[in-house]
């Protein structure tokens, strides 16, 4: 690994903090001064090393690097170091994107986003969503919050501590994606699929539209209990039959229609956020057909399958 000390990064401003360390604006004095985001992690010292969400994070990113999408973030450079008997220092050099799509959507007066930004932003989003799952990556963290936006407005999914190669039916984490954006599988602790990823994109959907989180919890029983005072009780057949919680532990309560708490929304977007909100994974849209929903189908760069067939195939993690 290359040397990635203060002597090459000239550190100039603290831009984020996150579970395990600092993220810094930086200049690369060896590259002509070119800005970067440097991610510092403070690991203490264990027989067992490296914590393993953070070498997931690394061999994602080095993996995902060979393609170089315009919507994942790009990771430069890994350096290990300075250690002493209590601590290990691991940092990670990636490209600068100037914001997080929350701190975008605070910068928004009334009367919100033009339709057609939430509409780039969402196509940017499914397209890297896509390139994921096209190469049996889950994310399983998406929220605003992990999702940057460019000052030209270019959008990268980033941070992949919590990323997974994809298996069908995954046996279940305990904790994975924040509480807004986590899918009714993940809440009643039932099997998931990449699925999970999808409905995040739609509460994030949802959240361009408003301007505000969509399904605002603040327990698993609560959130679930949010969604369906919103999207409606499933059809008992749907309950999944490793669910913890019995069906029956909910009542339906009289439902708005979505159009009255998204006033914002056209019938093309109604239907794609129902869609990547379907209670049921299976029935829940893939990236693949969210990017040919017609809502998309007025944009300049519309959805083209990718000619390069490469980057369809996917990889697997050893």
């Amino acid at each position: 690994m290359e040397n990635c000390h203060s002597v090459r990064y000239e550190l100039l401003a603290e831009i984020g903090e996150g579970a395990y360390g600092k993220v810094y604006k930086a200049r690369d004095l060896e590259n002509n001064g070119k800005f970067v985001a440097l991610k510092r992690i403070e690991i203490p010292r264990t027989q067992e090393g490296i914590p393993f969400i953070v070498i997931r994070e690394v061999a994602w990113l080095k993996q995902l690097e060979v393609f170089d999408h315009p919507n994942v973030i790009r990771l430069f450079n890994v350096d290990l170091g300075p250690q002493t008997d209590q601590m290990m220092r691991l940092t990670l050099v990636f490209e600068l994107i100037e914001q997080d799509l929350s701190a975008f959507l605070m910068k928004v007066h009334e009367p919100g986003l033009p339709h057609k930004k939430i509409k780039d932003i969402m196509l940017q989003l499914f397209r890297g969503l896509d390139f994921l799952h096209s190469n049996r990556v889950v994310h399983r963290d998406l929220k605003p919050q992990n999702i940057l936006v460019s000052n030209s407005g270019q959008v990268k999914l980033a941070d992949f501590g919590l990323a997974r190669v994809y298996s069908f039916n995954m046996a279940l984490t305990p904790v994975v994606v924040t509480l807004w954006y986590r899918a009714p599988e993940v809440l009643l602790y039932s099997r998931y699929t990449a699925a999970v990823d999808v409905w995040s994109v739609g509460c994030i959907f949802a959240e361009m539209l408003q301007l505000r989180p969509f399904l605002c919890g603040i327990s698993d029983i609560n959130q679930l209990q949010k969604i369906f005072d919103i999207l409606g009780l499933p059809d008992e057949e749907e309950w999944p039959t490793d669910a913890p919680l019995p069906y029956s532990s909910f009542t339906q309560r009289p439902l708005k229609p979505i159009e009255d708490l998204l006033p914002q929304i056209d019938l093309l977007g109604k239907d794609l956020l129902l869609k990547c909100l379907h209670f049921s994974p299976d029935r829940r849209t893939s990236t693949y057909e969210a990017l040919s929903h017609p809502y998309f189908s007025d944009t300049p760069e519309h959805f083209e399958v990718c000619s390069h067939e490469g980057t369809r195939q996917p990889f697997v993690l050893n």
